[in-house]
């Protein structure tokens, strides 16, 4: 696509802006971006990427072929009300908010191309986990764009609309809770007298490799594992711990917690 505007300029809009940029998916002044009140904000990102900063009543806005909102979920009716004046019928949509379903956009936006997805922040470097549903609006030719352009900055899975609340929950928050992890990790090496130095590049390498490891899907994760716990050894007694303080049900009780909290904020819309 040509010219791509973006509703919103937090992280996520900096981290899709990052990577189409960098991955010359669309040029720099082709991205438009406003957001409700910060200029700073807005200056930062043009003098970082290039793109162009724009406000409320701009001729750009008409000219976008697709808008990118990505405000909080609960600024999505303000910033759609905002904009739906000047967006071309012809222009499509892409939402990448938590929560806001599609049919919000068509009640306030119109009959157009509508595609809803969860990326993650990874996008900043390329390796988003991305979940995206589009309506019937999206023709080939309009849903080739989004992938394309969702694909520049990481792995996309197109699903059903009702599933991306569970890989919201999964994989737009999953980073968080990676870092979740590493810090839990760092801090319980550092408190039994590690340098910080040393367990931070530690966790980065054990971290990485095994990404790495279940990349070439030539074991479950469950025998990965395995190849790594040697009865009674010192692997088997840390997940034996995991255990007993109840690990697998502490983390599906954060996806159910995750996507239950996507699913309250649509039906708050």
């Amino acid at each position: 696509m040509k010219n791509v505007l973006f509703i919103g300029a937090g992280s996520m809009a900096e981290a899709i802006i990052a990577g189409i940029t960098s991955s010359g998916a669309v040029k720099p002044a082709s991205v438009f971006v406003m957001n409700k009140s910060d200029q700073a904000r807005l200056d930062e990102l043009r003098d970082k990427y290039g793109i162009t900063p724009v406000k409320s009543g701009d001729p750009e806005i008409s000219q976008a072929e697709l808008a990118v909102f990505a405000t909080k979920p609960k600024d999505a009716r303000q910033a759609m009300e905002q904009v739906a004046k000047q967006l071309e019928p012809s222009a499509a949509v892409l939402s990448v908010m938590a929560g806001i379903p599609i049919s919000l956009f068509e009640k306030i936006l119109g009959s157009r191309p509508v595609a809803r997805s969860m990326p993650n922040t990874s996008a900043t470097i390329g390796l988003a986990a991305t979940g995206v549903a589009m309506n019937e609006a999206v023709c080939a030719n309009v849903r080739e764009n989004i992938l394309s352009l969702l694909g520049s900055v990481g792995l996309v899975k197109e699903v059903e609309e009702d599933e991306l609340h569970l890989i919201t929950a999964l994989a737009g928050s999953g980073p968080a809770y990676v870092y979740y992890f590493a810090e839990a990790l760092e801090e319980a090496a550092t408190t039994s007298g590690l340098c910080g130095t040393d367990a931070r590049d530690l966790i980065i390498q054990v971290l990485e490799g095994a990404a790495a490891m279940l990349k070439r899907r030539t074991a479950e994760p469950s025998e990965l594992r395995e190849h790594v716990t040697s009865p009674g050894g010192t692997t088997a007694a840390g997940i034996r711990a995991l255990d007993d303080a109840g690990f697998h049900n502490a983390v599906a009780s954060c996806i159910r917690a995750a996507e239950n909290r996507s699913r309250e904020l649509a039906t708050g819309q």
